[in-house]
């Protein structure tokens, strides 16, 4: 017995009559959207109250190593990569030179005190010589007013002869007496101020003292604690004085840099605290603070003062944000080890206490420091 088969319009109204269930695709489809919704929201909100960042790098000072004085290295007292204290010794340059400099500024300067005694002792005769030329005239002085007073009383009493010795011993006084000034006046004139303010002097200490400081120069010394970087100096070496031997990284005070966008600086503040993780460091998170956000970058066009400014311009339907650098403190014992100039991090700012943000931006700075494992 054969089975009936319904016509396609029974099966038609029979499948319209049976109850509609719910359509799995439309279901995933709002489920999507829902969760994308709530990342968006997360995003917008957690990029102005806890923006984070993976441009961010290790700064410290990097210091050239500049000798003060030229001459051949000697000595060299570190090596790449060391690690060196402050006034600890990098490299000696030969200091035979140095030394007779000293030898003989000093030499100078006893010198000029055995002349300024010299000159002390011609002042002295000089103002003698003034003594008796001014005693000479007096002499002379008194002997013509006799004479002319004789004349003046009695005509013949005496020669002419004996009035033009008069004459010519008095004026022969009066000009002794002038160059006798003068000598004098030369005298003072060469020996100068008197004590430690005479200038010839002060001219031989500040010689010395020149000398004795480039011998010191000699030895150039560490700026402060740091690390030796682009090192490549040895024994023999002709250092040249305002060349740099080496590369000094001062590790007093290391900060990072954290290149913020634009978007991110609404609610940063100096003092926020903020959690980085290091790539030299996978799976620990370290503590920070906010020290200072920059106030202007270059926009890559440089000008004179005058000029106009320059205004930059995206020709892309939307254009990348500026960023700025905001500076970040921490406490270098934690990092004791870890820590190199450039080295790279990843950044998360809190700026204020959000009741949902704050523990989901924790959460996320700790799945960036397990995902530097395998970066």
């Amino acid at each position: 017995m054969t089975e009936e088969k319904n016509s396609p319009a029974e099966e038609a109204e029979a499948e319209a009559e049976a109850p509609k269930g719910k359509d799995p695709v439309r279901l995933v489809t709002l489920i999507v959207l829902a969760i994308c919704v709530v990342v968006f929201v997360w995003y917008i909100r957690s990029d102005r109250f806890t923006p984070s960042t993976s441009q961010a790098r290790i700064q410290a000072l990097v210091v050239p190593i500049v000798p003060r004085v030229s001459g051949h290295v000697t000595q060299v007292g570190v090596r790449l990569h060391s690690s060196v204290e402050g006034d600890d010794m990098l490299f000696i340059l030969d200091q035979r030179p140095f030394v007779l400099t000293a030898r003989s500024a000093d030499a100078s300067l006893d010198q000029v005190t055995q002349e300024l005694g010299v000159q002390g002792a011609t002042v002295k005769s000089a103002a003698g010589r003034l003594g008796v030329a001014k005693a000479q005239l007096d002499r002379s002085q008194r002997s013509y007013d006799r004479t002319q007073k004789i004349l003046d009383e009695n005509p013949g009493a005496l020669s002419l002869a004996d009035k033009d010795r008069s004459e010519t011993a008095l004026a022969q006084a009066l000009e002794r007496v002038s160059s006798a000034e003068a000598d004098l006046e030369k005298a003072q004139r060469q020996l100068g101020i008197e004590g430690p303010e005479n200038a010839q002097l002060r001219l031989a200490i500040a010689a010395v003292e020149q000398a004795y400081l480039d011998l010191e120069f000699t030895v150039v010394k560490a700026p402060s604690k740091g690390a030796i970087e682009n090192f490549n100096v040895d024994v023999g070496h002709y250092a040249q004085a305002g060349q740099a031997l080496a590369t000094f990284v001062s590790t007093h005070d290391v900060w990072i840099q954290a290149d913020m966008r634009e978007n991110n600086l609404g609610h940063i503040e100096a003092g926020d605290p903020v959690e980085f993780v290091l790539d030299s460091a996978p799976g620990k998170v370290f503590q920070g603070s906010v020290r200072s956000v920059g106030y202007g970058v270059s926009s890559g066009a440089a000008g004179n003062r005058g000029d106009l400014p320059s205004v930059g311009h995206s020709t892309g339907w939307l254009r990348d944000p500026q960023r700025f650098p905001v500076i970040i403190d921490f406490d270098g014992g934690a990092t004791e080890g870890l820590l190199r100039v450039g080295g790279q991090a990843d950044v998360i700012i809190y700026t204020g206490e959000r009741t949902l943000l704050n523990p989901l931006g924790r959460l996320s700075i700790r799945v960036k420091s397990w995902l530097s494992y395998v970066r």
